[in-house]
């Protein structure tokens, strides 16, 4: 059995909104709790909460805010999950301290639990979901198999998901007995050993002008606001406005986000059509190993090796591998590009400009990408 996420949009009533957005805020304000305690704890010296002690003071929140009784149960218990995780993370990984979640932030989201058949699809449009009922969904994909959880997300450019964790039968894709190695570029996305180079599509610069254009509207309505605001709070209105009272400010925010949330689905797109057809074709993948963070540091570069999404590619690529049945395997990328694959001389290192050069040795002339390719195949 494999774990798929199916994530569909929902068109929830006005009732039904405002149950989702009471559950954003208990979950929120859980979250805000636990963490504060936790500091709290921390600074008088006392022993971190694990996960099973964070959901006994949940049920202690309950008691003190009646408020936290409306939500879904099982998504309050989900906060502490997510918050032990965040702090085990920091523990092991050294990663950044957990932060407080705010109102504000324009994306939400919580977890529920499927328990006694509180998430089914009753038609071909629409869906039941725990403390919610009937809801009108896009139909398109039947969900089969047994469903373990759905997560209930509301975008940037408010539009509401439904991403439901199911656990069912992957056919398994045919053996090809083929292995690949795949060496990742700016110039081009992926180039594999076998010579084949996938192209970088800038879907941000298609879309730039009119970004930009909203952008630019976006920052000076803010400052207008922000100064309106100021004015309010400098002379003690009895209700002062904060930003999303500004429907100026709002809709430019609107915008920008749009064309945010265009440019991810267009590359988002684009990365499970590669690796679809990577999985499909080869039975080993091998791949760099990069620590894009150390990469990003290149300001000339970051920009572009940003938009590659190199980590989305090899997160796309460890689950597909894991669902058909295929094998990938990282590679430590180091002088990948200065060794020779035909016959293993090192050439000393080359300047990003030098694109092709001739192994001194066997005489050999090698496409940059491609003999790193072929290196990270052989390794």
């Amino acid at each position: 059995m494999t774990l798929r996420a199916i994530k569909t949009r929902i068109y929830p009533q006005i009732d039904q909104q405002a149950k989702i957005i009471n559950n954003f805020g208990c979950c929120r304000f859980v979250w805000n709790q636990l963490l504060s305690m936790q500091l709290e704890r921390h600074n008088n010296g006392g022993s971190y909460v694990n996960e099973f002690g964070m959901n006994y003071l949940i049920k202690c929140l309950k008691q003190e805010y009646p408020f936290l009784k409306q939500a879904e149960s099982t998504s309050l218990l989900h906060v502490s999950r997510d918050l032990h995780h965040a702090f085990q993370k920091l523990f092991k990984e050294h990663v950044g301290f957990p932060k407080f979640k705010s109102r504000k932030f324009p994306k939400q989201s919580y977890q529920s639990n499927a328990v006694n058949h509180n998430v089914i699809q009753i038609n071909q449009y629409q869906i039941k979901l725990p403390k919610l009922g009937r809801i009108a969904f896009k139909s398109g994909r039947q969900l089969t198999g047994k469903i373990k959880n759905v997560t209930i997300r509301l975008s940037a450019t408010g539009k509401y998901y439904a991403i439901v964790l199911v656990d069912n039968d992957v056919q398994k894709l045919p053996k090809t007995k083929q292995a690949v190695g795949i060496d990742m570029g700016v110039a081009d996305l992926m180039i594999t050993s076998d010579g084949v180079k996938y192209p970088t599509i800038r879907f941000d610069k298609a879309l730039s002008q009119k970004k930009h254009y909203w952008e630019k509207r976006l920052a000076r309505r803010r400052l207008q606001a922000q100064k309106e605001v100021a004015w309010d709070k400098h002379n003690q209105v009895l209700e002062p406005r904060e930003l999303n009272d500004f429907s100026n400010y709002r809709k430019a925010r609107l915008m920008v986000a749009k064309y945010n949330e265009k440019i991810a689905n267009q590359r988002n797109n684009y990365l499970h059509q590669l690796t679809k057809r990577l999985v499909t074709l080869y039975d080993v993948i091998k791949i760099e190993d990069l620590k894009t963070k150390n990469l990003l540091s290149n300001h000339r570069l970051a920009r572009a090796i940003a938009n590659q999404a190199w980590r989305e590619l090899r997160t796309q690529l460890e689950y597909k591998c894991a669902w058909y049945g295929k094998q990938l395997v990282t590679v430590n990328p180091r002088k990948t590009s200065q060794i020779c694959a035909d016959c293993g001389y090192d050439d000393g290192k080359h300047g990003l400009a030098i694109r092709q050069w001739t192994c001194p040795k066997c005489g050999v002339n090698h496409d940059r990408d491609i003999n790193a390719a072929k290196n990270i195949l052989n390794a």
